[in-house]
């Protein structure tokens, strides 16, 4: 086909955006390839509800099939221990930055109900973290973030 008949026009690449915000999420080092899926899912779910200037536009492919806006920014994943992430709860609350947390009990749930009254159960310091997801401006990410390491 020659680029007259293609039905799609290809542009050039754009050059990388640099954002000014960051989305991260840390993991505690010892869950199972499944729970870091699965803790890594639920954790983002709660950003983009709260925070609409992290969801781009909608999708379409050249069908005109419609898809679902996503976030317009990378997600950075991190692991660290359990150490780490209490840390980097602390200082994600320090700071004010939204936020959203994954506890072990979240493991043994079935629900949404469930689900928060597990976490309301527990007292902040006391909250046995598995997960935590971020957003902010990227050096106050990265601040919060200290000591841990990208995901494999």
């Amino acid at each position: 086909m020659n680029e007259q008949s293609s039905p799609q026009t290809v542009r050039p690449a754009a050059p990388p955006v640099r954002f000014d915000t960051k989305i991260a999420v840390l993991l505690r080092e010892d869950l199972e390839p499944w729970q870091r899926l699965n803790v890594t899912a639920f954790l983002v779910s709660g950003l983009g509800t709260v925070l609409p200037e992290v969801i781009g536009e909608p999708y379409e492919d050249a069908d005109q099939v419609p898809y679902l806006p996503m976030f317009r920014q990378p997600v950075l994943v991190f692991e660290g221990t359990k150490e780490t992430l209490t840390a980097a709860h602390a200082r994600t609350l320090s700071r004010a930055l939204p936020r959203a947390v994954f506890t072990s009990d979240l493991f043994t749930t079935g629900n949404d109900h469930d689900n928060r009254a597990a976490v309301r159960s527990v007292r902040t310091a006391e909250l046995d973290l598995v997960g935590l997801a971020v957003h902010g401006p990227r050096n106050a990410v990265d601040k919060v973030l200290k000591g841990a390491r990208m995901h494999p």
